[in-house]
């Protein structure tokens, strides 16, 4: 059976941002996902699926349900778990990451999936029917129209992806499993937006346009018509980019724990989400788990000013207020002007400095 080649990731032409974004992401899947907003036919499916097949394979127990590692005792679920306390050796395999679709339609329970109460009564055996959440587990969860879908169904999602697991409670019995998954949901702004409590929970927003440079529609056109014609040749030609960026990924998720981040820098951070206006503190966490992560994209162990700079568009597009019918935007003005501010601010303090 052939399978069935992807485009490749490094082929997709502009859409910058979107691609950062999926890259934060796969480095750091703490960064609670990331959200699509654009109108059809701007490549968003492609580059997600261009994505998992760009990621090296990862090892998982071969008759695990959830894919566990079998490295990681931390993230194991409780059968994985108790046979690898027990000395148990835990039978592996290697396999690609997944992109797992969930559809519009879906209702909860094929969402969480279900427990069997009457076995469970009888029994006291737990049988636990998995549901997406399950196969997402070290995959990418793809809902498209997440606008769409029924808000509840949104909120179960997002605590998952923020917590790394799934608990499904029926008639006081419950079961709990792994589910961290990186989570990319897409939506067409003319469809209807999300409620602000749900967007803000997403880590990362980007907007997404078609492309109005005629050049560039013109080298959309070319490479997918040569992909189109011949697959395997089109991802040869593209292999040595590929394996750059997969070389890149595996860099960034080595040093990502080893990334400092300055008091001077957080301050910053602070400033711009003041500046800014936007609710809460999650920005600020978010946009310094970005920066760094994007630190480590960039081979760095220390953060700088220009990290920040690359997180702000994605960490606070989504967060701003805004009136009803507004443009999700965000005033370029006034972030170089925090960005003058602090580097002024920084310039005089280390006169000072020299100074005594």
């Amino acid at each position: 059976m052939s399978v069935k080649k992807v485009y490749p990731f490094a082929a997709i032409v502009g859409q910058e941002e979107l691609k950062k974004g999926l890259l934060l992401n796969v480095v750091n899947p703490k960064l609670s996902g990331i959200l699509i907003r654009g109108e059809k036919g701007t490549a968003k499916s492609t580059a997600v699926r261009a994505l998992a097949a760009l990621l090296p394979e990862i090892e998982v127990v071969s008759d695990c349900p959830f894919g566990c590692d079998p490295d990681d005792i931390t993230t194991m679920c409780r059968q994985c778990w108790e046979r690898a306390k027990a000395g148990k050796e835990l039978p592996r395999t290697r396999r690609k990451m997944r992109v797992v679709d969930l559809p519009v339609s879906a209702t909860e329970d094929r969402v969480v999936g279900t427990l069997d109460i009457e076995q469970a009564l009888k029994k006291g055996e737990k049988q636990f029917e998995p549901g997406v959440l399950a196969q997402a587990n070290r995959s990418i969860l793809y809902v498209d129209e997440v606008n769409l879908l029924d808000d509840h169904i949104v909120d179960v999602l997002l605590d998952s992806a923020a917590m790394g697991v799934n608990t499904v409670e029926r008639e006081g019995v419950s079961f709990t499993h792994p589910a961290n998954f990186i989570l990319v949901g897409t939506m067409n702004p003319e469809e209807g937006e999300l409620r602000p409590q749900l967007l803000d929970r997403f880590g990362l927003c980007v907007n997404i346009t078609g492309i109005l440079d005629p050049a560039l529609r013109v080298e959309v056109i070319k490479r997918r018509a040569a992909f189109e014609e011949n697959p395997e040749k089109f991802a040869l030609e593209w292999e040595a980019e590929e394996e750059k960026l997969r070389q890149q990924i595996v860099t960034a998720q080595e040093i990502l724990l080893q990334v400092n981040i300055s008091e001077e820098m957080l301050f910053l951070i602070a400033q711009i989400a003041i500046e800014m206006g936007v609710d809460g503190h999650r920005a600020d966490l978010v946009m310094m788990k970005a920066a760094k992560t994007m630190a480590a994209l960039n081979g760095r162990t220390e953060v700088t000013e220009e990290d920040i700079r690359q997180s702000v568009d994605l960490v606070l597009l989504h967060r701003m207020r805004r009136k009803p019918f507004q443009e999700l935007d965000i005033d370029r003005q006034k972030l170089e002007r925090v960005m003058g501010g602090h580097n002024a601010h920084i310039h005089a303090h280390s006169h000072t400095h020299t100074r005594n």
